[in-house]
């Protein structure tokens, strides 16, 4: 049974991730410093499961803590989620984000090396595409960023390309994601912000079940069919299953690939509101704001790379994506703090 290290696997990604590889047999052991996360969510991952995983509370920033974790196992690969993510925040702390994310995977790619440990799936992110001059944005596209947020992903990205062109046993697939949304069906795992949101799903269900008073929509005068963004908005455990297929591809493509995890479709903010009071049945109230720095018009993938070389493509649509995170919201309006469903 191979062993597979998820840092940050007690977030909205990575714990649905953690339920994908336990069901196809991997042994799992999760790092978090649930700075944005909640152990109950791991408590539910085994719980839906049927299957049980290690957890270890530490910051991946600790050289010596995660040190101790690494030779306590004998890992086939990382996953790499653990890493703040909101670009606002980014931009008015900027620090923090390089400290985290970017110091943070240096600790861990340095740990990593030292136990002979080379194969890595790095949860990267669409905004190293910056502004795109046109959509759909492919992989070869130029590479820039608008935010610290962006900016560390790409920083990361260049510290795996330049390990694998230093050292070809590193294997690495960076995996550019779109907008994940949505939750398990079976509504026991979702997304829960610890504060708040600042994903546009969380946000607007949130408002739906009361906990917020209205949704803030960042810019109404963009160059889109109503002056609103427009994201490729992709469900969660498309994403989850992304990351297996990563994995299982680690072996078969040596060096340092990128993907891009999307649908190749792009709804604006209104859309979205639309189709989650569709499925909720709530009145969603909203109010028009400034732009947020950092944010750009319009942004959805081409998605062909991952399906030709990864075999993998979404396969749940808008209506899952609201359906899902509504069941999720509803039967936990206050998060994993509700008691349980």
């Amino acid at each position: 049974m191979k062993k597979v290290l998820v840092t940050g696997g007690a977030g909205y990604i990575g714990s649905h991730t953690c339920i994908e590889l336990l069901g196809q047999g991997y042994e799992v052991v999760v790092v978090d410093n649930l700075s944005n996360s909640d152990p109950e969510a791991l408590h539910r991952v085994e719980q839906i499961s049927g299957k049980k995983l290690q957890f270890v509370e530490l910051d991946i920033r600790s050289a010596d803590a995660l040190e101790q974790v690494f030779q306590a196992h004998d890992f086939f690969a990382v996953i790499h989620f653990a890493g703040l993510k909101a670009v606002g925040e980014s931009v008015a702390q900027p620090l923090k984000y390089f400290d985290n994310n970017i110091h943070g995977s240096q600790v861990l790619l340095d740990v990593m090396q030292r136990h002979h440990v080379f194969n890595i799936v790095f949860s990267s992110s669409a905004t190293v595409y910056g502004d795109p001059e046109s959509v759909p944005i492919q992989e070869s596209f130029p590479l820039t960023a608008l935010n610290p947020y962006g900016r560390t992903k790409l920083v990361v990205e260049d510290m795996l390309r330049d390990l694998g062109a230093s050292d070809s046993r590193w294997q690495a697939v960076l995996l550019r994601y779109f907008n994940p949304v949505g939750a398990h069906p079976c509504g026991l795992i979702g997304e829960d912000p610890s504060d708040i949101p600042n994903n546009l799903m969380p946000y607007i269900s949130q408002v739906a079940v009361g906990r917020l008073a209205s949704l803030s929509v960042f810019g109404g005068d963009y160059p889109t069919h109503d002056g609103t963004g427009v994201r490729d908005y992709i469900h969660v455990v498309d994403l989850a299953k992304g990351h297996l297929a990563a994995l299982e591809h680690l072996q078969l493509e040596p060096g340092v690939v990128a993907y891009n995890l999307g649908t190749g479709n792009g709804y604006s903010v209104l859309d979205m509101v639309a189709a989650f009071a569709a499925v909720s049945g709530r009145d969603i109230p909203y109010q028009i704001v400034d732009r947020r720095a950092g944010d750009s018009a319009e942004c959805y993938a081409d998605p062909s790379l991952a399906k030709s070389k990864l075999g993998w493509e979404a396969e749940l649509g808008l209506d899952a994506m609201t359906r899902d995170s509504w069941n999720w919201q509803s039967k936990n309006p206050g998060g994993y703090a509700s008691p349980k469903p």
